[in-house]
Parts: structure tokens; sequence; C-alpha cells
């Protein structure tokens, strides 16, 4: 039976997914659901935005138009505000107005009673949606945890007894997310996936990766500090033959400032989607260099998921969302010791890298989360995992 969904990004705008290639979590949600058969009526709801920054940031580069047709739309709330506000109350008071505005803009697209699935905890949380026929949270993260938007922590926290106290649905991309809401209401572990299409024929790697001495080390993905500069610099030691490319934008530069005397250490800005697929199909060896805190060990790498359909072994620290996945993939808490158990495992072959994309697919992740939110309540089947590769 369809039903009717509203679908929200939690920092993110349509746009947004667009430009980073829509290879993350909430992306591919939207994606998903703009495809869906069981999906009668759509609004995807961006994150509220700053009024007088859209109109700049729009003038400079002019939004991608989203694929609004009778059956789906896009809903673009704006506000005078930069940034959530901290202190309970007005986050209560925030997101109960946004509950306001999303109930009038379903009520004028003819939603009636939607599943709502929401990726941001603020307004799992504090949203009443009391005109939705279900709520879902999908947890992409653990923002509780994330350094940089420590001011809103207790907010998030508050968030999540709410989500516990409604008995609210929960789908988080590691168990260790599912521990800290501590759901009483429906719940599935869905870690990350690959888009098999993208990874079936990988381009030639650019100029600058080619010509690096080999082995040839890549890391993608933010370059924050929950990366292990330490242990990275240790490995440019270890390996002064090698090349260490680390990819993405510098979010902490002063972080970085230690490897910068490591002649075979090399930070590159972030690459397209094309790119990074290429630049994997050449790697020797990729890196999940993680610190081991609250943050990482909520998270399911979406990069490592990316590495293992390019066929590159990995070395990574010991991190529980890691284990498990693949036996082309060298955990140790030496960083030192898991390249060179990387190295000799060597890339895999085609065939069963492509398998492993297939195994791990947005596709039959995702459907995992959209049973969930789409099934009579009365319906549904106790908590499961969303499946991992083992």
């Amino acid at each position: 039976m369809s039903r009717d969904v509203v679908f929200s990004f939690a920092y993110a705008s349509w746009g947004t997914a667009v430009a980073r290639g829509m290879c993350f979590s909430e992306d591919r949600m939207a994606q998903t659901l703009l495809s869906h058969p069981d999906v009668r009526r759509l609004i995807v709801a961006e994150t509220p935005r700053s009024l007088p920054i859209k109109l700049a940031k729009d003038l400079l580069r002019p939004p991608p138009p989203f694929p609004a047709d009778e059956r789906a739309s896009l809903y673009s709330p704006l506000r005078l505000r930069r940034a959530d506000p901290a202190g309970i109350g007005a986050v209560e008071r925030t997101f109960q107005a946004w509950d306001a505005r999303m109930r009038r803009a379903a009520a004028r697209r003819g939603l009636e009673r939607p599943a709502v699935i929401a990726t941001h905890p603020l307004i799992a949380g504090f949203a009443p949606l009391e005109w939705a026929e279900s709520v879902t949270f999908y947890a992409f993260d653990d923002l509780a945890a994330s350094p940089h938007l420590r001011r809103l922590r207790p907010a998030y926290e508050e968030a999540y007894r709410r989500i516990r106290e409604q008995g609210r649905a929960v789908a988080a991309v590691a168990a260790a997310i599912l521990e800290r809401i501590r759901p009483t209401g429906p719940s599935a572990v869905v870690p990350n996936a690959v888009d098999p299409a993208e990874w079936a024929h990988p381009g030639p790697a650019p100029a600058w990766f080619a010509s690096l001495p080999q082995p040839r080390l890549l890391y993608v993905g933010s370059l924050e500090s929950r990366i292990d500069v330490e242990a990275l610099g240790r490995a440019a030691r270890a390996f002064p033959a090698a090349s260490i490319a680390l990819v993405g934008p510098l979010l902490e530069a002063a972080h970085f400032e230690r490897l910068l005397g490591e002649p075979n250490v090399h930070l590159r800005p972030p690459a397209p989607r094309e790119e990074v697929v290429a630049l994997v199909a050449a790697a020797d060896a990729c890196l999940i260099p993680h610190r081991d805190n609250a943050l990482t060990e909520s998270m399911s790498p979406l990069k490592l998921y990316e590495y293992l359909s390019g066929g590159a072994p990995v070395a990574a620290g010991d991190l529980r969302p890691i284990r498990g996945i693949s036996p082309r993939v060298a955990v140790d808490d030496d960083l030192v010791s898991a390249i060179g158990a990387a190295l000799e495992i060597g890339r895999a072959p085609d065939a069963e890298r492509l398998r492993f994309a297939a195994e791990n697919s947005w596709q039959a992740r995702q459907e995992t989360i959209v049973e969930m939110a789409l099934a009579p309540r009365g319906e549904l089947s106790p908590p499961r995992s969303g499946g991992r590769s083992e």
C-alpha cells in the first residue's frame, strides 16, 4: 500500500546534496524516496536557511533544479536566524514553528497523514508532528558527539530523550548510535553503502596521483581532528618510499601542520566524485586513520565501502564500525602495522570488488528504512539489523 512521505534533510539542501555527488546517507535517502514505488506523494524538506545568506549564495551560484512533478516537491523554509538556537526552550519554539509550517505545506500539496523520515535530530525530537502517521529518525551520525556542534549537545541529548519517550522509530548507521539513543520504538542498524553503478568503470587516475611514487596510500574525506596525524606521521617515516595522499576539505588546518614536514605526505583539495572513484581504483591501499572516540565509534565510514568497492585494501584503526566488513580490511591499533598488512593483502580483482558493491548497495540498505517508515505501526516487526556484508 502506497503512502505519502515527508523527508527532511538535517544540515543540507538539495543543492548541497547534488554538489557533493549525492553520496551521503541523507542524499541517497532522498533519491530512494523519489523513485520508490510505495511512495505516493513526497515532500523533500531542506534545512531552514537564513534568507540573507541564501540570497547571496544563490546569486553567486544558482541552485540545481529539483526534479519536481505532480508527485514530488521541494520545500525550502527560510528564516532570519543563521543557525539553530542552543537553549532547550528556544529549540522547542523553533521546531514547533517548523512543524506548523511543514503541516501547512503538506496540506497544500494534498498529503494525507504522511510518514515523516527526519535526519535532523531536533526535528525528530522536538517537532510534535501530530499530523503525521509515523515518525522515523534516520541517524546518519551521532551529532551529539561532534566537536563542531558542541554548543548544541544539550539540545541533541534532549532530542534523543524525547525520541525515546515518544517511542519514535530509529534507523541508525551504527549500533553505537542506537545504544546512545536507546529507542523504545522500532529500530534497526542500517550501515552506509555505495552505488554499484558508480564503481563499475573507474576512469584513469589524475596525473598528479599517477605520478606519485608507489606504493600510493590514499585517504579521502574531511581533514579534521578525528584523523590521527601522529599515526600518519609515523607511517610516513616508516614507509619513506611510499606516497600518502590526503584528499578533502581542510577543515582544521592547524591540526595538520605537523605533517607539513613529511616529504611524502600530500594534502590535496576535495575531488569531484568521478575523480574520487579513479583515485581509489589507482591506490595501492586506502586509509582510515581515525582516532578512537565517541564520534568515530558512532560512524559507519562511507569511505570504507567506497574503498572496497574500488578494489583497494584498507588499513584502519581497530574501531567497532570497521570490524567484520571484509577480509581486505587490515585492522590494527598501530597504523604502520595495518598498512603493512594491507599492502600484503593487495588489490581485489574486479569480480570481487563488484560483488562487494552489489552486496552493499544503497538500494538494498535503505529499503529497510522505507519499510520501517511506511509500515502501519501495529504491523512492525521487532528491532533488527539493516544487514552488513561479512
